[in-house]
């Protein structure tokens, strides 16, 4: 296997309730607290928001790859992913998540088709398989 990238990122204090994220390059430093729904101040993002914006951007391009594979030129690209901490009966956490892609260009048969060939092609979507609970829906942007 060869190493393509490997991403560094550094996390310090007291992780998601008043931590620190910094990337090694200096392109990502931001600030963590607790969301407002689970009784934080929020005011800063979270881990949950972090997954989220990494998948969905690796997301889009895995859908720009499998559209490249079929030489269909789509119009516009996006993904709302949605990152849900769960709280089980056992006193575990675990998530889930639901990935919203809309895409300009193609019918809705054509999105779908796409979006399943993404999630076959995305890192985190393989990562994810099997470990957490994962809806995609699709669906061509109006107009």
């Amino acid at each position: 296997m060869t190493v393509s990238y490997t991403g560094v990122v550094t996390v310090t204090g007291e992780g998601r309730n008043g931590g620190r994220v910094a990337a090694s390059d200096g392109s990502l430093t931001t600030a963590l607290a607790i969301p407002q729904e689970l009784g934080g101040g929020g005011g800063a993002t979270n881990p949950e928001q972090l997954f989220a914006a990494g998948w969905g951007a690796c997301f889009l391009g895995a859908v720009r790859r499998a559209a490249a594979q079929r030489k269909v030129r789509l119009t516009s690209t996006a993904v709302t992913v949605e990152m849900t901490l769960t709280h089980g009966d056992d006193d575990a956490f675990g998530l889930s998540a639901v990935l919203n892609l809309e895409l300009g260009g193609v019918d809705d048969e054509m999105a779908a088709e796409l979006a399943d060939a993404a999630h076959q092609l995305c890192p985190y979507s393989k990562a994810t398989r099997g470990n957490i609970p994962v809806t995609v829906n699709s669906k061509a942007a109006a107009g």
